[in-house]
């Protein structure tokens, strides 16, 4: 039976690792991911788990050592975070173009520069267009959870895809939480034993990632489309089972006292249970708001999203991450694509908290929320604001 105890969310989500029973673990170390990896080392060293670890000399290769051991037919995981995960980039779209159904976890760190250790999204949110499925945890029970989640994920026959756990850095990874440990018996009655459904076999030879001519590059890219965007439905199953199986349930868009709220705050990862206990505090004082969270990434839940925000006047979007000299934040691009000829789509309040970890505490939801009730009374749409910067609105600092 599964156990509850108290224990550091990165080491409970390297013993859900080992308990999934994967083949191969090639990692290198970086904060503040490094204790994921390090602990299953210790796992394999001691004999608790029968794999290979390969300590390699940087992510690049930490990814092209796992783009041959999936390619080889092994159940292969590793773990990264912010730099590690742009050294990655090159290989992240081999990876998920040769639909090699790779699990990584990434504990979201700020990238460089200046040099920062803490949290937001902006090494996850670089890596939105390498063609790997993501879906996002708020706490470790649901990082944890989503191990197991993912492997079945990527490795589903109708898949085949690499997939990409997210979890806010030390906010998430560092923190000692109550988490409820499937055992690796439980979790065999979820995930099967992995079948590759093809692999490099010297007596059974095929070629992987041959060159693309121009007159077959489209084909395979328009095939890529098609995968990620056709995993959504195995997504929402395999979720579902998980939830009727051990009941904790996760959902591509997730909500938050939303039904009779006119403004939404719309947002990821472990800053909306701060918001949770704001919007229970404001709600005391008559203010109607909620959140609607984005738990899966890629393939962008769409529909699911419309569902969330039918019917409600104005989204207050916290994005962790924007494009200097583009058009905001990730999010909020996302989000106004989705409702772009609507009728009758909320009004789009958009800003960026949280960067480099500065924290995004009560003070910083109500400056967001009085942004959203301007609009809501009527006021125009303002620009997007970095909203914790000192020196005012982003245009004028």
């Amino acid at each position: 039976m599964a156990v509850r105890k108290g224990i550091e969310s990165s080491l409970a989500i390297a013993e859900a690792a080992a308990a999934c029973n994967v083949d191969c673990i090639a990692a290198y170390p970086i904060t503040p991911q490094t204790h994921i990896v390090e602990h299953l080392s210790e796992l394999v060293n001691d004999g608790v788990l029968d794999a290979e670890f390969i300590p390699v000399e940087s992510e690049h290769s930490a990814m092209s050592c796992c783009c041959g051991t999936a390619a080889a037919g092994a159940r292969t995981f590793t773990a990264t975070s912010s730099q590690g995960l742009a050294l990655m980039h090159e290989i992240m779209f081999i990876a998920a173009n040769l639909r090699l159904p790779i699990v990584m976890t990434v504990a979201n760190r700020a990238l460089s520069a200046p040099i920062n250790i803490w949290n937001d999204h902006s090494d996850v949110m670089t890596e939105r267009d390498c063609g790997w499925l993501q879906i996002f945890g708020e706490n470790g029970q649901e990082s944890t959870d989503l191990v197991p989640i993912c492997h079945k994920i990527a490795e589903d026959k109708r898949v085949l895809l690499p997939i990409m756990l997210n979890f806010d850095g030390f906010i998430v990874s560092h923190v000692v939480e109550p988490i409820e440990m499937l055992t690796r018996e439980e979790i065999a009655t979820f995930l099967p034993d992995y079948e590759p459904q093809q692999r490099l076999d010297v007596d059974n030879p095929i070629t992987m990632g041959p060159v693309g001519m121009p007159e077959v590059y489209t084909e395979a890219k328009m095939a890529h489309e098609a995968a990620v965007r056709n995993a959504y439905g195995p997504i929402c199953e395999i979720l579902e089972e998980f939830g009727q199986k051990f009941g904790r349930t996760y959902k591509p868009v997730e909500t938050y006292k939303t039904e009779d709220a006119d403004i939404v705050f719309v947002m990821m990862g472990a800053a909306s249970e701060t918001c949770m206990s704001w919007v229970d505090k404001v709600r005391e004082q008559g203010k109607k708001v909620g959140i609607v969270r984005f738990r899966l990434w890629r393939p962008l839940p769409v529909e699911a999203f419309k569902e969330a925000v039918q019917g409600k006047k104005v989204l207050g979007i916290i994005d962790r991450h924007f494009s200097p000299g583009g058009a905001g934040g990730p999010v909020a691009q996302e989000v106004k694509y989705t409702l772009y000829g609507e009728k009758d789509a909320p009004k789009a309040v958009e800003v960026v908290a949280g960067l480099g970890g500065r924290d995004i505490d009560f003070d910083t939801f109500d400056k967001i929320f009085d942004r959203c009730q301007k609009v809501l009374d009527g006021g125009e749409v303002p620009p997007f604001e970095l909203i914790q910067a000192r020196g005012g609105h982003y245009g004028k600092i």
